[in-house]
């Protein structure tokens, strides 16, 4: 009878484990859309055997589940948090060169191509008939045109700017809010396994923090053992670190902190102000080398590592907003010191040069007029509003002092002078006086639209060519990189 009821207590056990074998397998298939979900299996394992009374052996009792499995490889965690990383990175910088494609609009009938057409065109028809009011009225408006051209596309970089600054603000608070959330699950984790348990699903939740935080910014994540228990298990610990540096460490965390950059720390002068550095809350210098953070920071400081000379900081070595904003800058200085006093870098030194000053606006004569000086381009000043011609020289009459008051010119304040706003007679066409029908200056500013020694890429038209041509180029890049570690990121996840 004996050996009857024992039969059944094993086959009771069999029922027992096979019942929590199939609770664990509906527990995975309810849970097979849950994202970073890892599927668990029983452990099941012979239970103690029995010792026949007469001696001569062991009699099997059946089985026990003893525990459940998490079945996850870490080497793909690891390699997942490696490639989201670049993914992370290129999506950033596409995300912002595409916005900065828009931005430029090139080719269309608004684009720099067609303004700048439309100003020498103007210019052309001025040449057929310099007295004429109604065409001299147009080569005013479109040179307003043209300045405005340039200082909205400053205005639109600069909006980017403090846009992609706001977009690291939220991505150094979602830094900080995922370390929190992992520092209570390791909490969390710990004390139910004090016991001898396995906390799988929220390990799974916490592997799902680690996976997002590994597209913002370079993490390593590791369980390391700090010691024993006094049972002997291993005191295990789960740590988070940036470039060495502990974010999580078990139980404690260390946050990042943003600062506004002091005015005369700029990384760029073309810089908008109040942009954010980061850095450890306890002030060390947080070290950065890939995901979101890293290509946001690229595109909102990177101008190819040039030094600033201001205060000595190094910009990226990329091509980012200040790059693009400093390329307009350069080129409303270099063409508005050509239209106004026909100064050409021909031998493409840079710098002033004497030899290269020749025939400009500024040489010329308005229609009937008997003064020349009048510059066309100038800038805006302090309330906002064109300067004069002899405001915007402030009295210097030397030729090195006047190149370099051109250094003043940037593509937010670029504009045409306030005498031309005011007369439009004042546009010069005659190298002398009283000689309306004289066109020889007015024919030399006509050469500078094809003028190919104007910069180091060519003519003015080159020149927005080759810039646009770049921003195209890298945009194409960041997309087909990010669409690369999209397709690795995917095989990994799958």
């Amino acid at each position: 009878m004996a050996e009857s009821f024992f039969g059944l207590n094993v086959a009771v056990r069999g029922l027992f484990s096979a019942q929590r074998s199939l609770d664990i397998v509906n527990h995975n298939l309810n849970n097979i859309n849950t994202p970073g979900y890892s599927r668990q299996q029983a452990v099941q394992v012979a239970s103690r055997p029995m010792a026949l009374a007469d001696g001569t052996g062991m009699m099997g009792t059946g089985s026990d589940v003893t525990g459940v499995r998490r079945i996850r490889d870490e080497y793909l965690d690891f390699k997942y948090w490696s490639e989201n990383l670049s993914y992370g990175e290129w999506s950033a910088k596409k995300e912002v060169l595409s916005d900065l494609e828009v931005t430029f609009n090139e080719p269309s009938n608004s684009g720099f191509t067609t303004i700048m057409s439309d100003f020498f065109d103007s210019m052309q028809e001025l040449a057929k008939d310099p007295s004429s009011g109604a065409v001299r009225s147009l080569v005013k408006q479109r040179g307003v045109t043209l300045t405005k051209y340039f200082n909205s596309l400053a205005t639109h970089l600069e909006e980017m700017q403090k846009d992609v600054n706001y977009r690291i603000q939220t991505k150094v608070e979602e830094v900080n809010s995922l370390a929190v959330q992992i520092q209570q699950l390791n909490r969390q984790i710990y004390i139910t396994e004090l016991d001898g348990n396995t906390a799988n699903d929220m390990r799974d939740q916490r592997t799902v923090l680690v996976d997002r935080l590994s597209k913002l910014i370079n993490i390593e994540a590791n369980e390391v053992v700090a010691g024993y228990t006094p049972d002997g298990r291993e005191d295990r610990h789960f740590v988070v670190t940036i470039s060495g540096k502990a974010l999580v460490d078990h139980f404690s965390i260390s946050k990042l902190a943003l600062e506004q950059r002091p005015s005369d720390q700029k990384v760029n002068r073309e810089d908008i102000g109040n942009l954010y550095e980061i850095r450890w809350a306890d002030g060390n210098k947080l070290n950065i080398k890939s995901g979101e953070l890293k290509g946001y920071l690229d595109v909102r400081d990177g101008n190819e590592g040039i030094v600033n000379p201001d205060n000595g900081r190094v910009s990226p070595n990329y091509k980012g907003i200040p790059y693009y904003q400093k390329k307009l800058n350069e080129f409303v200085r270099i063409f508005a010191r050509a239209f106004n006093e026909g100064y050409i870098d021909s031998n493409g030194d840079k710098g002033f040069d004497p030899d290269e000053f020749g025939t400009g606006h500024a040489a010329g004569y308005g229609y009937n007029s008997t003064d020349n000086g009048i510059r066309f381009f100038t800038m805006t000043g302090d309330g906002r509003l064109p300067l004069s011609s002899s405001d915007f020289l402030g009295g210097a009459t030397d030729p090195a002092d006047i190149y370099d008051i051109y250094e003043n010119i940037t593509a937010k304040n670029f504009t045409v002078a306030s005498d031309i706003l005011d007369d439009y007679n004042l546009i010069a066409a005659s190298d002398a006086s009283g000689q309306a029908g004289n066109i020889e200056v007015l024919n030399k500013l006509l050469s500078l639209r094809r003028d190919t020694d104007m910069f180091s890429e060519g003519a003015p038209e080159d020149f927005m060519k080759s810039l646009v041509a770049t921003l195209g180029i890298d945009a194409q890049q960041a997309g087909n990189y990010k669409d690369n570690q999209q397709i690795v990121v995917n095989q990994i996840i799958n």
